[in-house]
């Protein structure tokens, strides 16, 4: 991400990449050590997003929008509400109500935070991005503060009645980012299940 975006120029066209990660906690760069109680055989790893402490695992979708805000005439408040407009606007189709707290990033249902926002934006260019609970173990998110919040509560698509598998959110989820963004999503042949270009 950090290569990408520190090589791209005017003309680069921007990219979704949307990944599945192993179990790991990671810890923005105003994350707090104490927010992380008991990682277990979990890694810890220090990242150059904003945000505190959360956790990636298998049935979670990871999103990394790369894209040139200022070509999109987009502001940074303008670009992280879209992103949670696109994760409503797809929990909406399995008819799961969800909404933004203020002060607090990300989407939530019932008060319970279903997907958690990690950005950067370096000259005029976004990557980091979303995590979006699907059908994952929860169980990790006990051993840290999610978000440097104690005993915050977190949900999944899967607890809340919606589809067991990540793979009928994907294709949703693009949508709903690329209607967002205004842009039409082409994928990338040689990296099929990682990036989506725009």
């Amino acid at each position: 991400m950090q290569r990408f975006t520190d090589s791209r120029d005017d003309a680069t066209a921007d990219e979704l990449w949307m990944v599945e990660h192993d179990p790991v906690f990671t810890l923005g760069q105003a994350g707090k050590d104490e927010h992380v109680l008991a990682p277990g055989d979990i890694p810890v790893l220090h990242v150059d997003r904003g945000g505190q402490v959360t956790y990636h695992g298998p049935g979670q979708i990871v999103v990394y929008p790369l894209l040139d805000l200022r070509r999109l005439g987009i502001g940074v408040r303008d670009y992280v509400c879209r992103i949670e407009q696109a994760i409503i606007d797809t929990l909406d189709e399995w008819n799961i109500g969800a909404e933004r707290l203020d002060g607090a990033p990300g989407v939530y249902v019932g008060g319970a935070k279903i997907a958690a926002l990690g950005i950067r934006v370096r000259r005029g260019c976004s990557f980091h991005g979303l995590a979006f609970n699907v059908s994952l173990d929860l169980e990790p998110f006990h051993r840290i503060n999610p978000c440097g919040y104690a005993g915050m509560q977190v949900t999944s698509v899967l607890d809340l009645g919606g589809p067991s598998g990540i793979e009928a959110v994907k294709p949703v989820l693009l949508s709903h980012l690329a209607q967002q963004f205004g842009l039409a999503l082409q994928p990338t042949p040689e990296l099929p299940d990682l990036t989506t270009r725009l």
